[in-house]
């Protein structure tokens, strides 16, 4: 039986310091930017060999796959949240687009993400990602649309392809929000988001 509390124990441990690396990858990253991010930068940040960071993950696309991944995961979780949110469709859909707009031009997640996407071009393990992130994004913005529709809230023939725009759309916004720092508020970009 106390072998057993051992096992547990270390990959308690284990665990511990895979969210640890992680987190420290990510905040890498957001300095460094993806692809010029190294094993060694990280092991530095940590204060570990690479060797450690090499023994939790295999390579360094490994590494970054999971932060992205792990980071992905929370904000998808965090969207189903305010989804499932009590309130009407046009309520739950404002939160969900409030929650996808930046809160400021220096929003370390959009800033993780518009540097993804770069990246994304060429790497096929962060595209993976990107996709299934708007893949998320797009489907859970369907089912407000959708369940707006059958309430009498909104009218759409096609609420997929109307998720699809928006999520265009905003992505646009947001870019041109993050990185030029003319006219476009965050709460013009709300405005735009909401007409």
């Amino acid at each position: 039986m106390q072998s057993g509390g051992a096992r547990g124990s270390r990959a308690d441990q284990a665990d511990h310091r895979r969210a640890e690396l992680l987190e420290a990858t990510r905040r890498v990253v957001l300095e460094r930017g993806l692809a010029s991010t190294r094993v060694a930068d990280i092991a530095r940040a940590t204060n570990v060999s690479g060797g450690l960071i090499h023994y939790h993950f295999a390579t360094k696309d490994d590494l970054i796959t999971a932060m992205l991944r792990s980071t992905s995961g929370a904000e998808v979780q965090r969207l189903k949240e305010i989804v499932t949110d009590p309130g009407t469709a046009v309520e739950r859909l404002d939160r969900v687009l409030r929650f996808y707009i930046p809160a400021s031009r220096s929003d370390q997640s959009w800033i993780l993400w518009l540097d993804a996407w770069a990246v994304g071009v060429r790497e096929a393990h962060v595209r993976a990602i990107l996709l299934e992130l708007e893949g998320a994004w797009i489907a859970t913005l369907a089912e407000v649309i959708t369940e707006g529709v059958a309430a009498g809230e909104f009218v759409c023939d096609d609420p997929e392809g109307a998720a699809e725009r928006i999520d265009g759309m905003l992505d646009g916004l947001v870019v041109r929000y993050t990185l030029h720092a003319g006219n476009m508020s965050r709460g013009r970009l709300l405005h735009h988001a909401r007409v």
